[in-house]
């Protein structure tokens, strides 16, 4: 009695997907669904930016008040960031520091995380998930903290927006 003979299992791109005309290599449709996300934060955030650089935030009744300086009359961390982003759209560094100087702060900070998160997803890494020591995001938070503290205070008025 002869032995049976077993076909080899298909593989995805194998014969029967080529004759239904699919990607022998789906490597690079693979590639581009892994940068799906962060190319679409970045369409946002330049749409974002965009818009603000366009409708300039100095004008009135372009963008809702804050209502933490609405109700309380005191500025918060984020005060000015529209105008900090319209200052430096407009490539007005100086005017963006003096606007808001922890946004301008943050900006560099936020691009390195998504360089790091789309250079991730490219290579087909894992993206980690614990951004930093809890020491260092604490430290941040306070920074936060004493950023809205001083420049609420008289001392601290070149702070304010």
């Amino acid at each position: 009695m002869e032995p049976v003979r077993r076909a080899a299992p298909l593989r995805p791109g194998g014969p029967s997907s080529e004759i239904r005309g699919e990607p022998r290599d789906r490597g690079a449709v693979a590639g581009a669904l892994r940068l799906f996300r962060p190319g679409a934060v970045l369409v946002l955030a330049v749409a974002a930016v965009s818009y603000v650089a366009a409708v300039d935030p100095n004008e009135d009744g372009h963008y809702p008040t804050c209502p933490f300086l609405a109700v309380t009359g005191l500025q918060c961390p984020g005060c000015g960031s529209l105008r900090t982003i319209n200052a430096l759209a407009h490539g007005r560094v100086d005017d963006a520091l003096g606007l808001n100087v922890l946004t301008v702060a943050a900006l560099p900070l936020l691009a390195f995380f998504w360089l790091r998160w789309t250079l991730a997803r490219a290579r087909d890494r894992p993206t980690r998930t614990k951004v930093s020591p809890p020491a260092l995001i604490w430290a941040l938070f306070g920074a936060v903290l004493l950023f809205w503290l001083v420049r609420n205070l008289p001392f601290g008025s070149f702070l304010a927006a």
